[in-house]
């Protein structure tokens, strides 16, 4: 076996065992490094399998604190844990699953002037977030740093996954492709607004963290290129096919977003699924 110990054998046998994972595949796991944006009703699943398949170093970053309704759908966090920053909290639960792996919290909000460097320490970056703001600061951000983004989205009993990595392959489409520009916030209500069923959040979540394990262990269909939505009330998934915009303000050939000076006057909190 590839450098693992009695003990790491036996947590990641289930891993091994497969022929698309096996002890190269876990050792690639341990080698990996993802950072998990927002600590909520994705992130909070999301984590929890990343630390437990392994994944050698988790970052979180939430500026948040857990409130009582954040319970009904981010269970990485618990009752007594009300009041404490969602980072910690959520960093405490990866680590009592899995002491093996590193889990670095990161008690602050993303903006434009820490993202290129926190995104820089990692190798994959999960979009947890419930704004827009966010997640086109995070695609920005991942497009300069050639970072994979691996974006979910939920909101009442409906959910949005692909993954975002035109650094890799010129005909790959960034999140730009699919929303060139932010919607009116007004338009686009959160979960706290509009409501969300909380098993969805954790489907969705589980659905993202399936997506990071095959872009670090190399194996199936990678979502990039792909847009998969799922109804929850009607139980039915589909998949549309997402193409690369040649006019795209960030990764088309006459892209204009050169760095992060655009979201400097963008302030929102970090709000989380």
């Amino acid at each position: 076996m590839i450098d693992f110990s009695e003990e790491e054998i036996e947590r990641y046998s289930r891993h091994i065992l497969l022929k698309e994972v096996g002890g190269t595949g876990q050792a690639k796991l341990r080698a990996a490094s993802v950072l998990v944006v927002g600590a909520g009703g994705l992130g909070s699943p999301l984590l929890l399998y990343l630390a437990g398949a392994g994944v050698g170093r988790i970052g979180i970053i939430d500026d948040d604190r857990v409130e009582l309704s954040n319970l009904q759908r981010q269970i990485a966090h618990r009752t007594e844990m009300v009041g404490k920053a969602k980072a910690l909290s959520a960093a405490a639960a990866a680590g009592a699953l899995n002491p093996g792996v590193v889990i670095e919290p990161h008690v602050e909000r993303l903006d434009a002037g820490n993202a290129l460097e926190l995104i820089g320490r990692y190798d994959i970056i999960c979009d947890g977030s419930d704004n827009f703001a966010t997640r086109f600061l995070l695609s920005d951000a991942c497009f300069l740093t050639c970072r994979t983004l691996i974006s979910a989205a939920v909101l009442r009993f409906e959910g949005q996954l692909s993954v975002f990595k035109p650094h890799a392959d010129k005909e790959a489409p960034c999140y730009r492709c699919l929303y060139p520009e932010p919607p009116p916030p007004e338009l686009v209500p959160n979960c706290s607004e509009a409501g969300v069923l909380g098993a969805v959040t954790g489907v969705m979540g589980t659905l993202q963290a399936t997506e990071v394990l095959k872009e670090i262990l190399g194996i199936g269909e990678s979502l990039s290129g792909r847009l998969l939505i799922w109804d929850a009330l009607a139980t039915r998934m589909r998949v549309v096919r997402l193409r690369r915009d040649s006019a795209c303000r960030l990764c088309g050939p006459m892209g204009e977003i050169h760095d992060l000076a655009a979201h400097v006057r963008r302030k929102a909190p970090l709000r989380v699924a």
